[in-house]
């Protein structure tokens, strides 16, 4: 007999079944992180690679454009090209280095026909005595080869080898501020023997052919009959000269003159112009009105002669420590420097 089938087996379960969930497929790693990273080299590598060229491109124009001791025309006042007015600047301590720019300026400036008058812009306490000798006697030559007016234009401070190179122009012109003078001569080393014997323990030994063979010494402090022969010797010859060139320079005063002024005085500029060191007092412009007017030209075009940037500007200059002594050192801080220098320590008249 077969068996009724039971209710409960009948009917659907209360629930729906569920097939289970299909397993997740696997994720690949993204490669995204790699193409950022290597993005990122990429740029920078670019970006190298062009800062690179610039800077070679740079370097190619410094030195096509910057040549050492090479000068440059910078236009300070607009005018007719063909006719000039260049400006020279004397700044600074006066060494063989100012000398040679100058002497390369002066070079330059007669080449070109188109200058019809130079103006000597100083601003300078003097220096070393052959180096504004040689700056005198640079633009006397320029003068007298060339027959075109030189003017000085003094700026600040003109005195002593500043005023020595002014006094070869024709005209001077200062403007109201400005300290000259300082006719003379200084001249000062260092004694090093405390240093050497007392600091270092350090004994110099001299064999000389002579007893003036080492005067002055820098390993003793000189006597009386040492002072005056360094005066015999340097000074005076140094004075001497200073003192005819001003009188050469400066027609309108006597050697007598040039000798009651030249006891290393400064002056202000309307006090100069009363003693006639001066011809003028005013600014650049009445400088270049003095110019136009000695050339005998109603215009022009006002350049000054500015020395350009170069590789060999860059390093020509090595750092040398203070502190190192050598022989060279000794030579130098024991030899005399005869100077056409104002020193600051003067008062003013």
């Amino acid at each position: 007999m077969g068996l009724e089938p039971n209710d409960s087996q009948t009917q659907p379960p209360p629930f729906p079944a569920y097939a289970p969930m299909p397993a997740a497929a696997p994720v690949k790693k993204s490669r995204s992180g790699w193409k950022i990273f290597w993005g990122i080299i990429l740029t920078l590598s670019i970006l190298a690679n062009i800062a690179l060229v610039l800077t070679l491109i740079g370097a190619a124009a410094i030195i096509a454009a910057g040549q050492a001791g090479i000068f440059a025309e910078e236009v300070l006042q607009e005018g007719p090209r063909s006719t000039k007015i260049a400006v020279i600047t004397l700044q600074g301590v006066i060494d063989d280095e100012k000398a040679q720019d100058v002497h390369s300026q002066l070079k330059s400036a007669a080449k070109d026909s188109r200058i019809k008058a130079l103006i000597i812009r100083v601003n300078s306490p003097g220096g070393r005595v052959s180096s504004s000798d040689e700056i005198y006697n640079e633009i006397r030559e320029y003068h007298n080869k060339t027959k075109k007016p030189v003017v000085a234009f003094m700026q600040g401070i003109a005195a002593s080898g500043g005023y020595y190179t002014s006094v070869a122009c024709d005209k001077i012109v200062a403007e109201p501020t400005t300290i000259t003078g300082s006719v003379g001569v200084i001249m000062g080393y260092f004694v090093l023997q405390q240093l050497l014997e007392e600091k270092l323990g350090i004994l110099p030994v001299i064999v000389k052919s002579g007893p003036k063979k080492d005067w002055p010494s820098p390993f003793q402090p000189p006597t009386e009959e040492q002072q005056q022969y360094l005066q015999d010797k340097l000074v005076k010859p140094a004075y001497e000269r200073f003192v005819k060139i001003v009188a050469e320079g400066r027609p309108s005063l006597t050697i007598d003159d040039v000798r009651r002024l030249a006891d290393g005085s400064i002056y202000g500029s309307q006090e100069a112009l009363n003693e006639k060191l001066i011809d003028g007092i005013g600014y650049f412009d009445e400088a270049v009105d003095q110019a136009k007017s000695l050339a005998g030209i109603e215009e022009a075009q006002v350049v000054e002669y500015r020395k350009q940037f170069s590789i060999a500007d860059l390093f020509g200059t090595r750092g040398k420590s203070i502190l190192k002594i050598t022989k060279t050192t000794l030579y130098e801080f024991g030899t005399p420097e005869v100077m056409y220098l104002w020193s600051a320590d003067q008062s003013p008249r």
